[in-house]
């Protein structure tokens, strides 16, 4: 978390500074709509977080193991696939929950399955998709989309046996 936090760090004073430098107020009001989004997202990252450590001391590990471990196998990728599908918010919410469960036990596979079904699917998205994009739209994207969660649950999995050790 080092790098990608000084990288950040380094963009902010870039852009900062370049702000200053033109002189119109930029700055001032940049460094305002932050804190307004700051405002707004910290209540949702400590909820977040909190359920993260949650997660990894109050699921039991072998009860993890058996349905979304290593060895749960296909199993574990089809429940990861339909609770990322079915998880709402943004990565604000579902990185801080994969981040807690792969910490307790849970396989590769099960949680690219999440991460993929959770960006591809958004059940939670649906309704304001079909509203803009129209029924026929969102079907299609859906149906052209929907075995992709499961498939990068399977390569991810072997990928993690055979090349990456996680």
């Amino acid at each position: 978390m080092l790098i990608p936090t000084i990288i950040m760090a380094i963009l902010a004073g870039i852009l900062f500074t370049i702000s200053s430098v033109k002189g119109d107020g930029q700055n001032i009001a940049g460094l305002k709509i932050g804190y307004n989004l700051l405002i707004q997202v910290l209540p949702l990252l400590l909820f977040a977080f909190i359920l993260a450590g949650l997660i990894q001391t109050m699921l039991p590990k072998d009860m993890l193991s058996k349905w979304i471990g290593t060895e749960s196998g296909i199993r574990g990728i089809i429940i990861g696939t339909i609770a990322g599908g079915i998880t709402p918010g943004g990565p604000y919410v579902s990185l801080p929950i994969v981040a807690g469960l792969v910490n307790s036990g849970a396989s590769a596979g099960t949680m690219v399955a999440f991460l993929t079904s959770w960006s591809l699917w958004a059940v939670a998205r649906l309704p304001m998709e079909v509203g803009i994009l129209g029924w026929k739209f969102t079907l299609l994207r859906l149906a052209s989309t929907f075995i992709f969660p499961p498939i990068a649950g399977v390569i991810a999995n072997l990928l993690s046996k055979t090349i990456i050790k996680m």
